[in-house]
């Protein structure tokens, strides 16, 4: 069966690393859209349904952020993967991206080696999350370090104060349980043994918690469980 082309929609203001990146990527075998700017971006939102964003944060008239906030709020773009290329590379940068739900985070100058790996890895983790894999992620190193990051939203560590929107579910207390060790970053071998169960029970559990919470992924769950208040 032949691999379909991943599409990806790359958007920045300057014109030397836009082509230089478009070659790169094209050369990993990806089709690559461009944009100029931010609302040239969401124009071609309007027209195609991307695999990935890579877009600039400090761009004129329409920003990063914006243009993120926008894809969050439109139901057709709202899952599509967005990783943030900037200048600015401070911590509370970073913390300021994943608060406004990016989905990865690099900074200029970087290795295109290291967005290509970060490209292939979200595109493999939203393939495989369409499917509800409720196993543990292969990468756990990246899970733990983006749950760290966003706890470090809610802990007050970056420059500005997160809201959190109490919602009500209706989870039951195996379920509550389950919810909050997925969100210390606990693999489904290691919850298994704290509640004295097996991993399949608990891979039902992070299934209904998916299908409860709307996510798709152990990260989105865990997003989702800390803006929500459900789990510290």
């Amino acid at each position: 069966m032949t691999e379909i082309t991943k599409t990806l929609l790359l958007v920045d203001d300057e014109p030397s690393l836009r082509a230089a990146v478009e070659a790169y990527l094209s050369d990993s075998g990806f089709k690559v859209e461009t944009a100029a700017n931010g609302q040239e971006g969401l124009e071609k939102l309007q027209t195609m349904i991307p695999d990935l964003v890579i877009t600039d944060v400090m761009m004129p008239e329409v920003d990063g952020y914006q243009l993120l906030a926008q894809m969050r709020e439109d139901p057709r773009l709202k899952s599509i993967p967005v990783v943030f290329l900037t200048a600015r590379g401070m911590k509370s940068d970073r913390i300021q991206g994943y608060q406004a739900r990016c989905d990865a985070y690099l900074s200029k100058p970087f290795d295109p080696e290291e967005l290509v790996a970060i490209v292939e890895n979200l595109l493999d983790r939203r393939s495989a999350a369409t499917s509800f894999d409720v196993s543990d992620p292969p990468d756990i190193a990246t899970l733990a370090r983006q749950i760290q990051e966003i706890k470090d939203i809610l802990t007050h560590q970056g420059t500005t104060t997160p809201k959190i929107t109490p919602v009500d579910i209706d989870f039951t207390p195996r379920e509550q349980s389950v919810l909050v060790l997925v969100a210390q970053g606990l693999m489904n071998k290691e919850i298994a043994s704290q509640l004295d169960t097996s991993v399949r029970n608990v891979e039902k559990y992070v299934s209904r918690l998916f299908n409860k919470t709307g996510t798709n992924s152990r990260t989105e769950l865990v997003r989702y469980a800390l803006e929500h208040g459900l789990a510290t």
